[in-house]
C-alpha cells in the first residue's frame, strides 16, 4: 500500500484494510465519537470478525462521552473491560474516528457524506507518529471508564438527544412539535424533563450542559 490513500466508503475501507485487522499483532487503539465507529453496520461486525480473538495485542478506546447515553452503549463498554480491554471518555466530544494498528498503520475519518464517508488510510511514520501523540495526549487527560461512570453521567435516549437539537435550532416550540410528530404540550414536557435531567435551570443552560458531556451531537 502506498504510505498515504484516500478511500471512499465502509465496504471499499475493509477491502482495503482486510490484511491489516487480521494482522493485529502488538496494540489497537480507537478515538470515536461513539461506538458506531463504522457506521454501516455490516462493515462493523466484518472489523470485528477480521481482528485477532487470541493473543497479546492490547485494546484501547477513547470515546466521547455521548457515548454513554445508553444502556446497551454502557454494557458492551463495560464488557470490553472485563475482557481486558482499556476505555476511558475524554472530557469533551471527539471530532472524528481515528484508528491505530501497531504503531504502524493509521486510519483517520472524515465526516459523512451522501456518497460515503471519506477516509485517509496511511503508513506515513512521521504522520502515524504525530497522529499516535495526539492520541497520547487525549489518552491522557481522559477518565477511565469505571471512575466516570461512577460520576452519575445524564442518560439521553435518540428522543431526548433530537429534543436537544431542536433548542439548539433556534425552533419555536410550536415547529419543533409538528416536526417531532408530538403535541405542543408533549413537547413542552419532554423540554422540562430534559433540563431536569441535565440539572439545568433554563434552555440555554442545558445546551451548555449537553456540550459539557459531548451530547449534543
Amino acid at each position: 500500500m502506498a504510505e498515504i490513500v484516500t478511500i471512499r466508503g465502509d465496504l471499499e475501507l475493509l477491502a482495503r484494510t482486510e490484511h491489516v485487522f487480521s494482522s493485529i499483532r502488538e496494540e489497537f487503539i480507537c478515538a470515536a465519537r461513539d461506538l458506531n465507529t463504522w457506521p454501516n453496520p455490516g462493515a462493523r461486525q466484518a472489523a470485528r470478525n477480521r481482528m485477532p480473538t487470541s493473543g497479546t495485542h492490547q485494546i484501547r478506546k477513547l470515546l466521547s462521552p455521548a457515548a454513554l447515553a445508553d444502556e446497551d452503549s454502557r454494557g458492551h463498554l463495560s464488557e470490553l473491560v472485563d475482557h481486558g480491554a482499556h476505555v476511558r471518555i475524554a472530557a469533551t466530544a471527539l471530532p472524528h474516528e481515528t484508528i491505530i494498528i501497531d504503531r504502524r498503520f493509521a486510519i483517520l475519518a472524515g465526516v459523512q457524506a451522501p456518497g460515503g464517508r471519506e477516509y485517509t488510510l496511511t503508513t506515513a511514520p512521521t504522520l502515524v507518529g504525530t497522529v499516535h501523540a495526539l492520541y497520547e495526549a487525549a489518552w491522557e487527560t481522559a477518565t477511565d471508564l469505571k471512575a466516570f461512570l461512577s460520576g452519575d453521567q445524564p442518560h439521553l435516549n435518540a428522543e431526548s438527544r433530537t429534543i436537544l437539537r431542536t433548542l439548539g435550532s433556534g425552533a419555536t416550540d410550536e415547529t419543533a412539535a409538528r416536526e417531532l410528530g408530538m403535541s405542543l404540550r408533549t413537547y413542552r414536557r419532554r423540554v422540562a424533563d430534559l433540563l431536569d435531567t441535565l440539572d439545568a435551570g433554563s434552555r440555554f443552560q442545558a445546551g451548555m450542559r449537553a456540550g459539557e458531556l459531548g451530547l449534543s451531537g
